[in-house]
């Protein structure tokens, strides 16, 4: 008898789905963009279904949403046919898979969801299947060949399936602008998120920071405001913050300027500061507190250093803090 090479037949399996996995480019058309768009502006849930193995695909497929923000939950047509149909709301969007698209578990479903006009994106291989009839918006998947040896066992179908999904989920965050620090915000447990969202992660730097020095006039300074747009500009003198002036400050100091009055005498010094390992929704709190909607953000050595003046390292705003989720 002879021996069976394990490491040959798995490198014929990889090889067979990775050629076949290249056919998904043919579901890049204008039912992929109207899908995108579709869940992008759902004002409810968008719910993803299957039966078997389109099933776990499809509670992947959610999983992988709701942890990029977008909210998303499984729902098993087998069971929502005792009941759970009650589930979907008229606002929902149903995400539904089927290789076939003939799958008798889906029919009440889809059914249901077109009684109460709730939106439905299909996704099957078969362009004339129940599923994608009854479908707002059909993403018909490619025939692939399975690699296993009979060529029957779902494999290269569900490989391409699940890619599909995840192709949704990365349009999707492109379209929300999504990045590494939302990410955190919604997975706080996994690897990218074990660490807190801290002050560094969100806050303004480089040529967005409103700075001016402590020898330009108060008209200077108004122009810094109004061009950078976040209602303060900080004084600097050698590299180091003497003060802050806000919109406010600047406009009622215009009333009584005089081409001898100094900068400083309408600033406010030694303006608040955080570390830049400071958790943000610790500087939030921080901003409540003060009635604040701004802070100054320093290096965690600098910070640390008993001197009172700091060079600037950032700005962390309240419109940052909200647009990722901090409450």
């Amino acid at each position: 008898m002879s021996k069976v090479n394990y490491i040959s037949i798995a490198k014929k399996t990889a090889a067979i789905q990775i050629s076949e996995l290249k056919k998904i480019n043919k579901i890049f058309d204008k039912s992929f963009i109207q899908a995108v768009e579709l869940m992008a502006n759902c004002k409810g849930k968008v719910i993803a279904a299957g039966v078997g193995k389109s099933g776990l695909i499809a509670r992947k497929v959610a999983a992988t949403f709701s942890s990029v923000g977008v909210s998303s939950f499984f729902l098993n047509p087998s069971e929502a046919n005792h009941g759970d149909l009650g589930q979907i709301d008229k606002r929902d969007l149903l995400l539904i898979f089927s290789y076939s698209g003939n799958t008798s578990e889906i029919t009440n479903m889809l059914r249901y969801a077109n009684r109460f006009n709730i939106k439905i994106i299909g996704v099957a291989s078969k362009k004339d299947s129940l599923l994608l009839k009854a479908s707002d918006v059909k993403l018909l998947l490619p025939q692939v060949r399975e690699s296993d040896p009979t060529g029957m066992v779902p494999t290269t179908s569900t490989s391409i399936t699940l890619l599909l999904g995840d192709c949704l989920a990365v349009a999707l965050m492109n379209k929300m602008n999504f990045s590494k620090e939302r990410f955190k915000v919604f997975h706080p447990g996994g690897n990218i998120g074990q660490t807190l969202l801290l002050v560094k992660d969100i806050m303004i730097t480089g040529s967005k920071l409103p700075i001016v020095s402590v020898n330009k006039s108060i008209y200077d300074a108004t122009k810094v405001i109004d061009n950078k747009k976040l209602g303060l500009v900080v004084v600097i003198e050698k590299n180091q913050v003497k003060g802050i002036l806000t919109d406010g400050d600047a406009r009622r100091g215009i009333k009584y300027y005089s081409k001898n009055d100094h900068l400083k005498k309408f600033m406010t010094s030694n303006p608040l500061f955080v570390s830049e390992s400071t958790p943000a929704s610790k500087a939030l709190s921080l901003m409540n507190e003060k009635k604040i909607t701004s802070l100054l953000v320093a290096s965690e050595e600098d910070y640390n250093k008993a001197k009172s003046t700091k060079k600037l390292k950032g700005i962390v705003h309240i419109h940052s803090l909200l647009q990722y989720g901090i409450k």
